[in-house]
């Protein structure tokens, strides 16, 4: 199977280690419009097939598909572009600035009979697939209550300057995960409510965010997310769960601890993620992620199934961040459709 990257920042290099790790499939060319960071990247990973134009790339390439790591603004442009060259496509998250622009390339994809999928990979970590599966267990019974937390001090921006300069940030960049995370546990919601507040003053948007969603299933959660949250413990990048059902509980908790209660009593695991060799602490957790998120991506190209974050299942993650955007702006309830 072969694939293209476009788009060689801070994250890709992650992509590029997991794409290796996936038999029979291989990255045979890369675009980036910086051509030295073009060529650092296909130095380090050997691909010679290197171009500064996508559409040349696409014109020059036989391709299964292709892996889009570029920022919002580019996507549109970019996955359309692909839609033309009926190639499918992977695209980064944020899905689009704006809920015209995603509609827009679901469309396409669709009208040209692409699979689209958004690399959501939160939803893919070791801890919350072991979450996922307690659920499916029936062992803590229906879900009516919920939280999914975020919290942290960590540095984002030494090595992604770029997220300290947008007017908006947190929900954006890291809440969109959240939310998509309470969507997978707990079903889609259908009404949101969100608080937002910025505590460093040296950047542009929010840095703490506070939201309350009421679920489909009758289920209450809230999603709060901080980079502004010293704590005794640096927990970066865990995220948090706890929630209750009509017959019992769980929680993950700091160092990946899953303590379940429930119809077959009390437990406790550790599902912490793997080490992979190209990973590094505290990054790890995430890293792999992205290696979960890309085997299922081959694994529905090869079955021409759906993927679970395909690009009209990732609308309503989207909209969940708009409507949180516009609560905090209103201070009221939005509704969703």
């Amino acid at each position: 199977m072969r694939g293209a990257l476009i788009g060689c920042g801070f994250f890709a290099v992650n992509q590029l280690h997991a794409w290796a790790d996936i038999d029979d499939v291989a990255i045979v060319a890369l675009c980036d419009r910086d051509p030295a960071r073009l060529a650092l990247v296909g130095e380090q990973f050997g691909i010679a097939a290197r171009y500064t134009d996508a559409e040349a790339m696409f014109a020059a390439q036989a391709l299964d598909f292709v892996d889009i790591a570029t920022t919002p603004p580019s996507h549109r442009y970019l996955v359309e572009q692909a839609a033309r060259h009926r190639v499918p496509v992977v695209c980064q998250k944020p899905f689009a600035p704006s809920m015209e622009d995603a509609r827009a390339m679901v469309d396409a994809a669709e009208a040209a009979g692409i699979a689209l999928m958004v690399h959501e990979n939160f939803r893919w970590q070791t801890p919350i697939l072991a979450v996922r599966d307690v659920l499916a267990s029936g062992s803590i019974g229906r879900p009516f209550w919920g939280r999914i937390s975020f919290r942290s001090g960590y540095d984002v921006f030494s090595g992604q300057p770029y997220l300290a300069t947008g007017a908006r940030f947190i929900i954006e960049d890291l809440g969109i995960h959240i939310l998509d995370v309470a969507r997978c546990l707990l079903g889609d919601a259908t009404r949101l409510t969100a608080r937002t507040q910025r505590i460093n003053p040296a950047i542009r948007g929010e840095d703490v965010a506070t939201m309350l969603l009421d679920h489909a299933d009758g289920a209450v959660s809230v999603v709060d997310c901080s980079y502004a949250s010293r704590l005794a413990r640096e927990p970066f990048p865990e995220t948090f769960i706890e929630i209750d059902g009509t017959e019992g509980s769980l929680r993950l908790t700091q160092d990946y601890r899953l303590g379940v209660t429930g119809s077959d009593g009390t437990s406790e695991q550790d599902v912490s993620p793997p080490l992979l060799p190209w990973a590094s602490r505290p990054w790890h957790n995430i890293q792999e992620s992205v290696l979960n998120i890309q085997r299922h991506w081959v694994r529905t190209l090869r079955a021409r199934t759906t993927p679970d974050t395909s690009g009209r299942d990732n609308l309503k993650t989207l909209a969940l961040v708009h409507a949180a955007y516009e609560s905090a702006a209103s201070g009221a309830a939005v509704q969703l459709g």
